[in-house]
C-alpha cells in the first residue's frame, strides 16, 4: 500500500487564529465545524472504475453527456400514434391504422391525413406524429381506430429527444457520490469507466491498559472494546478503506509505533480514549510529540473531550481525531465532527444533514451554553404528526441505548429546556450511523 499524498497546509494555530471566538476550552460545535472546514483537505488522487463498481464513489470529474438519451423521440406507452392537430373539439377522432412501429427500430412506412401506427412503448415515433392515444382508451373496429373526445391534449405519451440528457450537457456534477440511480444513468449513457476520487483510508485503534480484545478472558476492572467495531462499522459504511490497528496499551514505545504506523498509511488517523483532562496515560503526550494537535474541550454533552490536528511520520502527514472513550460518547462526535470531515476528505459535496422536526414526549432539561445529542425513537401517530421520546439512561456508556434510538435529538447550543410537545429537531439516522 502506497502512502497517501502530502498536501501543503495550514498551521493549527494559523486556523485558529482566523476563527472569531475560537477558544479551545470552551468550543461550541458550530466552531469545531468551521475549525475543521478548514483543516480537512480533499483526497487529490483519482480511479476510474465500471459502473458495477462506483456505487458511493466520489466523481472526480463532471460527467458530460456523450449522446441525447433518449436518442429520439419515442411512445411512452403502447397505442396509436398520430398527429394531434386531426383531434377536433367535442366530437372523437376516427383513423385508420397503417402500420406497426416496434422498440429497437424505425417503422420505414408513412402516415398521411386520417391515418395513425399502432405503436409499442419505447418505439421511435413516426415522422410528422407527435401523439399516442393509449390502447386501452380507443375503441378499434378492424383497421380503424376511435379515439374518444376531451381525453388527449397534442404531444401527450411522447418521450422528446434528450428530454432527460441532452448530449454535451452535464449529467452528473464532480462531488457527487453515486447512487444506484446515478451508476445507472451513467450506464444509460454508455460510459464503461467514470472517474472516481481514490478513497481515503482511516486507521483506527482504541487505547488503554483497562481495554480488552475479544478472546482474552475478563478481568476485574477491565471492559471489552466495542469502539473499534463501531467505528469499523462507520467508516465502512461512509466508504472509507479502513485500517484496524487493534488495541493499543498505555506504553510509551507501544503507543508511539502505533501512531507512526498509522501516520505513515493513511489519510486520518482515529482513536478512542486517552484524551479526556487527567487522564493517566501518554496518548496526549504521544499526540503532540508526533504532530500539530490541538486538545479541545467541547461546549456538548456527550463528548466533550476531542483531540484534532495532524500527525507526521514516515515524510507524510494524517489527520487526526482523538475521540472520548466511551462508546456513545464516540458515535456522537463521530456524527457531529468527524462525518462531516471525512465527507470533506473523500472530495464529497455533501449536502448538510438533514434535521427532522417532532414533538417531544418527555421533558429535557437543559442550560444554555451547549449542544446536547439525546438518543431518541421518533414515531408517527394516528394523526400524522411526529414525536421523539427519549431510550431512557442517556450515560454516555450506555451503548445499548444507541441501538434502541432511530435517532439523535439536537438540543440546540443556545436552547433552555425542552417541555413535553415542544418541537425538537432529530438528526435521524437513516443508515448514516
Amino acid at each position: 500500500m502506497s502512502a497517501p499524498t502530502q498536501q501543503p497546509h495550514d498551521s493549527l494555530q494559523a486556523i485558529a487564529e482566523r476563527l472569531q471566538g475560537y477558544d479551545p476550552q470552551a468550543l461550541s460545535a458550530a466552531h469545531v465545524n468551521a475549525f475543521l472546514a478548514e483543516l480537512v483537505q480533499p483526497v487529490r488522487e483519482t480511479e476510474s472504475v465500471s459502473p458495477m463498481q462506483a456505487l458511493d464513489r466520489i466523481l472526480a470529474e463532471d460527467v458530460v453527456s456523450p449522446i441525447s438519451v433518449p436518442p429520439h423521440d419515442n411512445s411512452a406507452m403502447d397505442g396509436f400514434a398520430f398527429r394531434g392537430s386531426e383531434m377536433q373539439t367535442g366530437q372523437a377522432t376516427r383513423l385508420r391504422v397503417v402500420g406497426t412501429a416496434l422498440a429497437g427500430k424505425a417503422w420505414a412506412g408513412s402516415c398521411g391525413a386520417g391515418e395513425c401506427v399502432r405503436i409499442m412503448t419505447g418505439a421511435i415515433m413516426p415522422a410528422g406524429l407527435d401523439t399516442v392515444a393509449p390502447q386501452e382508451l380507443v375503441q378499434v373496429d378492424g383497421e380503424q381506430v376511435v379515439i374518444p373526445a376531451g381525453l388527449l391534449h397534442t404531444g401527450d405519451n411522447r418521450r422528446l429527444l434528450g428530454e432527460d440528457l441532452m448530449a454535451g450537457r452535464p449529467a452528473l456534477s464532480a462531488g457527487t457520490r453515486l447512487t444506484p440511480a446515478a451508476c445507472g444513468l451513467i450506464a444509460s449513457l454508455g460510459l464503461p469507466q467514470v472517474k472516481v476520487w481514490r478513497r481515503p483510508r482511516v486507521a483506527y485503534f482504541s487505547t488503554g491498559d483497562e481495554i480488552l480484545s475479544l478472546g482474552e478472558p475478563p478481568r476485574e476492572g477491565a471492559v471489552y472494546d466495542s469502539n473499534r467495531y463501531t467505528v469499523f462499522g462507520l467508516l465502512t459504511r461512509l466508504g472509507c478503506e479502513v485500517i484496524d490497528l487493534g488495541v493499543v496499551k498505555d506504553q510509551p514505545e507501544l503507543l508511539e509505533a502505533a501512531f507512526r504506523r498509522a501516520a505513515a498509511q493513511a489519510d486520518a488517523v482515529i482513536t478512542s480514549g486517552g484524551v479526556s483532562v487527567g487522564e493517566a496515560d501518554y496518548t496526549k503526550a504521544m499526540m503532540k510529540k508526533l504532530g500539530d494537535v490541538a486538545f479541545w474541550r467541547i461546549a456538548m454533552r456527550p463528548g466533550r473531550p476531542m483531540a484534532v490536528g495532524r500527525l507526521t511520520a514516515g515524510g507524510h502527514s494524517a489527520l487526526l481525531f482523538g475521540l472520548p472513550g466511551n462508546p456513545v460518547a464516540v458515535m456522537v462526535t463521530y456524527a457531529a465532527f468527524v462525518r462531516p470531515a471525512l465527507q470533506k476528505l473523500m472530495g464529497w459535496n455533501a449536502p448538510p444533514q438533514p434535521m427532522l422536526r417532532a414533538r417531544a414526549v418527555d421533558t429535557m432539561r437543559k442550560k444554555p451554553g451547549r449542544t446536547e445529542y439525546q438518543r431518541g425513537i421518533v414515531e408517527r401517530r394516528e394523526d400524522g404528526e411526529l414525536w421523539v421520546r427519549l431510550t431512557g439512561n442517556q450515560g454516555s456508556g450506555v451503548l445499548s441505548s444507541m441501538v434502541q434510538a432511530n435517532g439523535l435529538i439536537v438540543l440546540g447550543h443556545a436552547q433552555p429546556t425542552v417541555q413535553s410537545g415542544d418541537w425538537v429537531d432529530v438528526m435521524m439516522f437513516d443508515g448514516q450511523l
